[in-house]
C-alpha cells in the first residue's frame, strides 16, 4: 500500500502555529491564512515565506483547499509586502 504525504488544513495551522502565529482551533485553512498575514512584519513575512517554499518544494501534495488558502491570502500578502 501506498502512502502519500499530504498538507491539509490541520498541518497548515499546526505549521502556522508552530512560527507564533495565534489561530483559533477549528479554523478553516483561509481563515488561518487571514490570520497570518495580519499585521505582517518583516520576521514574519520571512517565516511564512519559507514556510511556503517548503511547502511548495517538498514531496508532500498540498491539498486543494490549503492551495487555495495559501495562494489567495498569503501569496498576494507577501507579495506586497515585499514591495513597501
Amino acid at each position: 500500500m501506498m502512502h502519500a504525504d499530504l498538507i491539509d488544513q490541520d498541518d497548515l495551522l499546526g505549521q502556522l502555529r508552530a512560527l507564533g502565529f495565534e489561530m483559533p482551533s477549528g479554523a478553516s485553512a483561509e481563515q488561518a491564512c487571514e490570520y497570518a498575514v495580519r499585521g505582517l512584519s518583516e520576521p514574519r513575512a520571512k517565516a511564512l515565506k519559507g514556510m511556503v517554499e517548503q511547502m511548495y518544494t517538498g514531496n508532500a501534495t498540498i491539498l486543494p483547499a490549503v492551495r487555495q488558502a495559501i495562494e489567495k491570502q498569503l501569496l498576494p500578502a507577501l507579495a506586497e509586502f515585499q514591495n513597501r
